[in-house]
């Protein structure tokens, strides 16, 4: 296929520099496999195209102009440049390599990524990942917009132009630091009384995340049990959230996952039988996106390090929503 710079086939620019390197155009012709009168052609449209002499003529061959002199030290940089991209587009879909962003929620990623990155920076070293935070909502519509390539996020709604792959499961439900817990009495690893906890939650303040939807769920599900905290405080972030809990301010609304990750075992949840909301966390592409091989190393990469943080991990060819 005959490619095109700004009007100019690099073709004809090709011709060009073997002209003015050669002297000549009969030996220059020999070179390109050309007829000498299609390499005669070639130069006059060139002449035409920059209404300019590009070659003085003389019984020993051709010198270039001033004019032709410039032509021919731009069709050089033209042409290695041209070069060095095909050398980077050839990289990019044989080799390991390329720039990609990955956007997902800061308290998801904090307990994701640490131990992702891990491995994969060591076994990947020249494939680049750059970091996008957000809501869940917000990194779909990212990728939809082509805003980042990957993104984890919850419960993602699907879309014809997205594929989602599920990776672990995960829940949010009702923490409270470990020793808050034990004032309600009763042996080591059986749940208190539910009429204490359900007590303990109108005395105290139960701290939450005002956007996390699953929160809001929660707050009515225990409304509908007639308990109400003795005073909401609405954070903004999770992080927040699980800090005031474990300096037992008192309980809250946190993913499993969130109240565990560096802290095991100091928040508990509060009564296994206080309404929990599960969770899917999921990987998200779009379905069009240009799969180099740095694409799917990353998208593997993804992939299995997220299915085994379960412990009943999602079968590998678990179908994928919108794919």
């Amino acid at each position: 296929m005959t490619q095109h710079l700004d009007g100019l086939d690099l073709g004809h620019l090709r011709a060009f520099v073997e002209v003015a390197d050669a002297g000549s155009l009969t030996g220059a012709a020999g070179r390109l496999g050309l007829t000498q009168p299609a390499l005669s052609k070639i130069v006059r449209q060139l002449e035409e195209r920059f209404g300019t002499t590009l070659f003085h003529r003389h019984r020993r061959g051709v010198t270039p102009t001033a004019a032709g002199e410039a032509l021919a030290q731009g069709c050089r940089s033209v042409l290695r440049r041209m070069a060095a991209t095909e050398q980077v587009i050839h990289g990019l879909e044989t080799d390991e390599v390329g720039r990609f962003v990955l956007g997902c929620h800061e308290s998801l990623g904090a307990y994701f990524l640490p131990g992702f990155f891990t491995r994969f920076l060591a076994e990947a070293p020249r494939i680049e990942v750059a970091l996008w935070n957000g809501t869940s909502a917000a990194a779909r519509e990212a990728v939809i917009g082509r805003a980042i390539h990957f993104a984890l996020v919850v419960n993602p709604q699907a879309h014809p132009d997205l594929v989602v792959l599920p990776l672990f499961r995960d829940a949010v439900r009702v923490f409270v630091r470990r020793d808050l817990r034990a004032e309600l009495g009763g042996p080591q690893g059986v749940p208190p009384p539910l009429v204490d906890v359900e007590e303990l939650l109108r005395r105290s303040p139960l701290i939450y995340a005002g956007r996390v939807s699953q929160s809001r769920e929660i707050l009515a599900a225990l409304a509908e049990r007639s308990v109400y905290p003795a005073r909401e405080l609405s954070c903004g972030d999770l992080e927040l959230v699980k800090s005031l809990a474990l300096a037992g301010v008192g309980p809250a609304i946190l993913p499993e996952r969130v109240a565990r990750y560096h802290h095991e075992g100091e928040l508990e949840v509060l009564h296994p039988d206080l309404t929990s909301i599960p969770d899917v966390i999921h990987l998200l592409f779009r379905a069009d996106s240009h799969k180099t091989r740095g694409f799917e190393r990353l998208k593997a990469a993804l992939v299995t390090y997220g299915r085994s943080l379960e412990p009943d991990p999602f079968a590998p060819e678990a179908p994928a929503e919108g794919a």
